[in-house]
C-alpha cells in the first residue's frame, strides 16, 4: 500500500515518489517507488493499493525502485 507520495518542485529535475509498505514473510518493509521523468502518475496516490515489479537496488540503505511496471489494485474510498 502507499504510504505518501512527494512530487519533485517545478525547479527539479521531474520525478514522482512514493513510500510502499510491503508484507514480506510476514514482516512489514518500505520500498521507495521513483518514476523518473514524471510529475504524476495517474492513479497513484495515498492509501492506493499496488502490485509493481522492477530491479530492487539500495539507495543510501533504503530499497528502492526506479521506473517499476505497476497495477493498481484498491483504492481507498473502496474499503
Amino acid at each position: 500500500m502507499i504510504e505518501r507520495i512527494t512530487i519533485a518542485p517545478v525547479t527539479a529535475s521531474p520525478s514522482f515518489r512514493a513510500l510502499a509498505r510491503i508484507e514480506w514473510d510476514g514482516a512489514h518493509e518500505s520500498v521507495l517507488i521513483v518514476w523518473m521523468g514524471r510529475r504524476r502518475v495517474p492513479g497513484v496516490e495515498a492509501g492506493v493499493t499496488l502490485r509493481f515489479e522492477g530491479m530492487l537496488s539500495r539507495v543510501a540503505g533504503t530499497p528502492t525502485v526506479y521506473n517499476p511496471r505497476y497495477e493498481i489494485f484498491g483504492r481507498p474510498e473502496e474499503y
